[in-house]
């Protein structure tokens, strides 16, 4: 019996409360031998578990969507799949979706979002667009309502300048940028709310592969500014949701 099931059973009254949780002690995770599927890991910390695709086979990630539909999972996110990989995972679950550019495979995104406050996704150059997508989609996908803008890198200082009305309105800023990795002290001196740093591996050879936009992240004179992993549009999007989830949730009609 699964955790959903489990839960059904109770709010049936057909268990009680303590064998309901005595089967869920033992019920924390599905060992498909090549993986351990977390089902515990929603109730621990409000979000499901999600398949980073990259290093795994076709065959394994369709063993790990079919392990959490069987189990009750009616949202699915996976990040860094590539085409092929999609294609094997549409064969048993037909309502998967995919962003070619984010590498986000995703099943039942959410259309409406659940959590008060806006996620700015702010895009230094459209070179960046793969990280910055990754973050917006995961950011939507965890019930935010998010915003993108692209392209307002500081090399044009004035596309930024031109959207300071979206900047304002923004919950939580992720700033995505490679080169030298400007855009995130910038945006961190226009702004009062938190900014997340994404640096992207986009640069010519002394950018070395990310690592001078990480390190100028890291050493912003702006205040209030974290920095996520090289590429880790998936993290910034995912902290970005923690913090909006502060805000509290909508109230929402009955689906």
């Amino acid at each position: 019996m699964n955790t959903t099931e489990i839960l059904q059973k109770l709010s049936r009254g057909e268990l009680t409360v303590e064998a309901a949780q005595q089967m869920l002690k033992t019920e924390p995770f599905d060992d498909l031998g090549y993986a351990k599927v977390d089902y515990h890991r929603e109730i621990r910390t409000g979000v499901p578990e999600v398949i980073y695709c990259a290093g795994k086979t076709g065959e394994q990630i369709c063993g790990i969507v079919k392990n959490m539909m069987e189990h009750g999972a009616g949202r699915i996110l996976g990040t860094r799949c590539d085409r092929e990989k999609y294609e094997a995972v549409r064969q048993i679950c037909p309502d998967m979706e995919y962003d070619e550019t984010a590498r986000i495979i995703t099943r039942n995104i959410e259309q409406e979002p659940e959590n008060n406050g806006m996620i700015l996704v702010a895009c230094a150059g459209t070179s960046d667009l793969p990280v910055a997508r990754e973050a917006a989609l995961t950011a939507r996908f965890l019930g935010n309502e998010v915003e993108e803008l692209y392209d307002v890198g500081v090399a044009g200082i004035h596309r930024l300048l031109s959207k300071m009305d979206v900047l304002s309105k923004a919950n939580v800023v992720i700033a995505v940028a490679g080169m030298e990795g400007a855009l995130a002290s910038v945006i961190g001196g226009l702004t009062d709310k938190p900014v997340i740093a994404v640096p992207t591996s986009v640069g010519y050879g002394a950018s070395f592969g990310g690592v001078a936009a990480l390190l100028a992240m890291l050493n912003s004179c702006a205040s209030g500014i974290s920095v996520v992993n090289i590429d880790n549009g998936f993290g910034a999007g995912y902290m970005a949701h923690s913090i909006n989830c502060l805000a509290g949730k909508r109230s929402l009609p009955p689906r």
